[in-house]
């Protein structure tokens, strides 16, 4: 089977994009892990499936998996290179667009350049889940904030968000310095998340702007995280760390997230596509 692609990518959170409107393509976790293998396959951090809505209230279905092959209910970078993907062939009306996706409707502004073409995408992240069975963890409190877990790789205090996936945040003095490649893996695994966890590592520079970097549920690490973004600002919020509107610095680029009181949140942030191509399948004998 020969599968056209575009490769493109989120503050370097990178993406294997397929236009799967008309052909209902089953691809399994092995033919996806195969695909995102930086060695082997074209590279990517997860396959994002354009796919029709099935709810009369969205415009497209986002069909999300990690490079695992393991189904992620969002992407918070996926979801704005979803929408510049739509964008760049016309699919878009009037500069809004309603995604569904696992983790629920996602409603989306793009914000044109002075060409009028794809500069920045808004996305309306809905509200932060931070009741613990439906984040879900078994940690106590509602919510959980700085709760202590111990592991193989360390001890840490996290925060439980859930932005339609599961997040736990920790604070860091220079996320330059953090365990992520080693503390990540072992909080993400701990028996107190059932679906496992993605992992934040935030550090506050000011009440305005926050460094973070994400140790990603079925990837590993990656340059960026939307909905580890949004998660970490709910967290600081939470502690008094931070405002409710705030730059997060994370190292493939820059996200906005904002928290009005009382409102859902939402992420503005780039999308970039990087190539076209055609991938070859081999058939299953």
């Amino acid at each position: 089977m020969d599968l056209a692609f575009t490769k493109m990518h989120g503050c370097g959170n990178d993406f294997i994009v397929v236009d799967d409107r008309s052909t209902d393509l089953d691809l399994d976790a092995t033919a996806v892990a195969m695909l995102c293998d930086r060695h082997f396959g074209i590279g990517a951090d997860g396959v994002i499936l354009v796919r029709p809505a099935t709810d009369p209230a969205a415009d497209f279905y986002m069909h999300y998996s990690n490079a695992d092959g393991s189904i992620a209910e969002m992407c918070g970078n996926g979801i704005r290179v979803f929408a510049k993907y739509l964008s760049d062939r016309g699919l878009v009306k009037d500069g809004h667009l309603t995604v569904q996706t696992l983790g629920g409707l996602k409603v989306i502004e793009i914000v044109p350049d002075a060409a009028g073409d794809f500069a920045l995408a808004r996305v309306d992240m809905g509200e932060p889940v931070l009741t613990a069975t439906d984040v879900p963890t078994t940690l106590p409190g509602d919510p959980v904030v700085d709760a202590h877990v111990v592991t193989d790789a360390g001890e840490a205090d996290v925060t439980c968000v859930s932005m339609g996936n599961p997040h736990a945040v920790l604070w860091v003095d220079d996320v330059d310095d953090a365990p992520v490649t080693t503390l990540g893996p072992a909080i993400e695994e701990l028996d107190v998340f059932p679906r496992a966890t993605n992992v934040e590592f935030a550090q506050v520079v000011d009440a305005s702007r926050l460094r973070l970097r994400v140790w990603e549920r079925g990837v590993g690490e990656t340059l960026a995280c939307g909905t580890g973004a949004c998660a970490t600002l709910v967290a600081g919020v939470l502690a008094g760390r931070c405002g409710r509107g705030a730059i997060v610095e994370l190292p493939g680029g820059e996200l906005r997230i904002e928290w009005p009181q009382g409102q859902h949140i939402f992420m503005t942030g780039p999308a970039e596509e990087v190539f076209e191509g055609v991938w070859h399948i081999p058939d299953e004998d």
